[in-house]
């Protein structure tokens, strides 16, 4: 009798055993954790402005996104930023997630900004003053809301705006004339990171990211009904082939001053884009250069850029690159032509 309890036993004891495994092993739903619809874990962004549906860059390399080692550019869990270990065990650590270090560690164009500037000795204003990414940054853009957005861009998918910390401004000239047409950024951001160059061939041949980065400069682009910050990447696909894409750009380097009046109406740059023809990037001495200031995003505009194809290591400049295709992604769009009349004229 003993033996057959004491087997019943350790049956009942399998069958709890399998159970747990059983519920520990199903795969957790979107409905039970809102993380997995956020844009850290689904990285969307990406593939949405990729899509040739979306008149993406799929429409030269023909290779479709799922396909692409950088899909897998994303949070994997919450281990990533908030686990650490202390005395020899695993916890998790809000503090951990907040350092800025964790954030830069996979957001590269901000970390080069940052060295950029402070190289400059023209540091971002609210790193200057001590602020760090989580003093504007919320948690619900870390995890999400339970929304599946297609892009930071996306109305509703952040919650970072200046007017959070800056409810009103000085009724400056500046200030009153853009009203709401002119969004804070287009005249407090003092440059951006390009990437130039992108060479998709070495991604899909190796796996690695290689590009031409530039600074020095921003773009002005239409989003949300204003004029804001932008910025551009081109790409190299197939040898020879271009492709030329404008977004929106949040660039972390704030200016406490805004842009002078004459730092965009009226400037060399603004005529050259009215005249339907301006040269961003050449070569000087086997070097990549760029063009400095800001750049109004036109339709219709020859946008001419030195492009060179990656052999050996070494950028190659091509002869007779094909045209570039244009491509406006992240909700942004071009500039009208009555809003570049206004930037070629000269403010008394």
């Amino acid at each position: 009798m003993k033996k057959v309890w004491i087997f019943q036993l350790v049956l009942l004891s399998l069958i709890v055993v399998g159970l747990g495994e059983q519920s520990y092993s199903q795969e957790i739903k979107k409905e039970n954790c809102f993380f997995l619809s956020s844009l850290h874990y689904t990285a969307k962004g990406m593939g949405y402005w990729y899509d040739k549906a979306n008149g993406g860059l799929e429409i030269l390399s023909g290779v479709p996104y799922s396909n692409l080692g950088c899909k897998n550019c994303h949070v994997p869990g919450c281990d990533r930023c908030h686990k650490v270990e202390k005395d020899k065990t695993f916890k998790y650590s809000t503090e951990a997630a907040k350092n800025q270090t964790m954030c830069l560690e996979c957001h590269a164009r901000e970390q080069a900004i940052i060295g950029i500037d402070r190289a400059a000795k023209q540091q971002d204003v609210h790193l200057a003053n001590g602020m760090k990414c989580m003093d504007c940054h919320s948690s619900m853009e870390m995890h999400g809301d339970g929304t599946d957005y297609i892009s930071l861009k996306q109305p509703g998918a952040m919650d970072t705006k200046c007017e959070k910390c800056h409810p009103s401004v000085k009724p400056t000239e500046s200030h009153t004339v853009h009203g709401e047409k002119v969004d804070c950024k287009a005249c407090h951001v003092r440059h951006v990171v390009s990437c130039t160059n992108c060479h998709f061939d070495t991604l899909i041949r190796e796996g690695k990211r290689t590009a031409i980065p530039v600074s020095g400069w921003v773009f002005l682009i239409n989003y949300g009904g204003k004029v804001t910050s932008g910025s551009m990447q081109t790409f190299v696909v197939k040898g020879d082939k271009t492709f030329f894409m404008f977004a929106p750009h949040m660039s972390h380097s704030v200016m406490k001053d805004g842009r002078k009046c004459d730092g965009c109406h009226g400037t060399k740059i603004m005529k050259d884009v009215q005249s339907g023809k301006v040269t961003l990037t050449w070569l000087e001495e086997g070097k990549t250069k760029n063009l400095k200031g800001v750049i109004p995003v036109v339709e219709g505009v020859d946008y001419q850029c030195v492009y060179q194809d990656l052999k050996e290591g070494k950028w190659i400049p091509i002869k007779n690159p094909a045209m570039p295709i244009y491509h406006y992604a992240a909700f942004g769009k071009p500039l009208s032509e009555e809003q570049l009349k206004r930037l070629v004229q000269q403010v008394k």
